[in-house]
Order: C-alpha cells, then structure tokens, then sequence
C-alpha cells in the first residue's frame, strides 16, 4: 500500500493506503467518490471506463493507478465548467442520445479526444475513433450526428 498523488480534473488530490496496481477505474469512482466513469467489462473492451490521460482517450479499467501520478486525468467531471456543460456534453443533451445512458460518460470522453485533435471529422474518423465504445441500446446514428453537432462549434472556437 502506498500514497499517490493525482492530478484529476486541475486539482491535485492524494491518495492513501491504495495498491499501486490497483485500476485507476476504482481509485476515481471508491477512493475519490467520482462514479461519473463507469465499469463495464473490466478488460478494456466496452469503452464505459474512458477517461483522459494527459489529453489521450484512456480505458481506466487496465491502467495501474500508480502508473498516472504526475499526469493530468480528466474525468466526465471534468468537462463541465463554471455550472456549463462541455461542448460534447451539451450537444448530447441537445440531440437526445442517450436511451439508458450507462456507456455515455465514456462515449462523450472518446469524442472529446477526438474533437481536441480533428475539428472537422468525417463519419469514417468518427466511426474510427469511437469503435471501440459499445452502446448496448445502438444510438450510433444519434452519437455520431451529436458529434458533428459539437464539431460545428468547436470549428467556432469553442472548446472540444
């Protein structure tokens, strides 16, 4: 058992008495009460766990907690600023897509990166980059028109 310090979503936080291999996954969501990111599959394969590690989409639920300290991880949380939704995030809201929800945290996070790197996707780079994120309920169509719906305003300069 050992102490880490993390920086999650600008603010650096520690972390007492946790393995070091123990999932970045059940650092945010038992030690630190951050249930945004959700557990899906526990082998990196569904997308549910997505969270940022210092800008790259992640899956949490493979990564030893000890192997991100000294690296900025964004959760769900942390897209969110000053009460607003992120640009993803509202653009979700807008366009209604989520049926039940669960694998969305880790969708919106998956877009996220790829919006912070390719502006202007086409639906191959979005099928590419979202592949894979598994929703169970097949709101494929309305993720990908909500991706394009937040790609239109971060090519306005608003942030991915």
């Amino acid at each position: 058992m050992s102490e880490i310090t993390l920086s999650i979503n600008g603010q650096q936080t520690t972390v007492d008495e946790v393995d070091p291999s123990t999932p970045l996954l059940w650092v945010l969501r038992d030690e630190l009460g951050l249930v945004g990111t959700k557990f899906g599959c526990g082998i990196a394969q569904c997308g549910c766990c997505t969270v940022h590690v210092d800008g790259q989409a992640r899956r949490s639920c493979v990564i030893p907690v000890s192997s991100v300290a000294g690296k900025e991880i964004t959760t769900i949380e942390g897209l969110a600023s000053n009460g607003e939704l992120g640009t993803v995030q509202q653009s979700w809201v807008d366009l209604d897509v989520p049926q039940c929800g669960y694998c969305h945290a880790g969708q919106i996070m998956a877009a996220t990166a790829l919006l912070s790197t390719n502006p202007d996707p086409t639906d191959e780079d979005i099928d590419a980059a979202m592949s894979g994120n598994i929703c169970r309920c097949g709101t494929y169509i309305r993720i990908r028109a909500a991706i394009h719906a937040a790609a239109a305003k971060v090519r306005q300069g608003e942030k991915a």
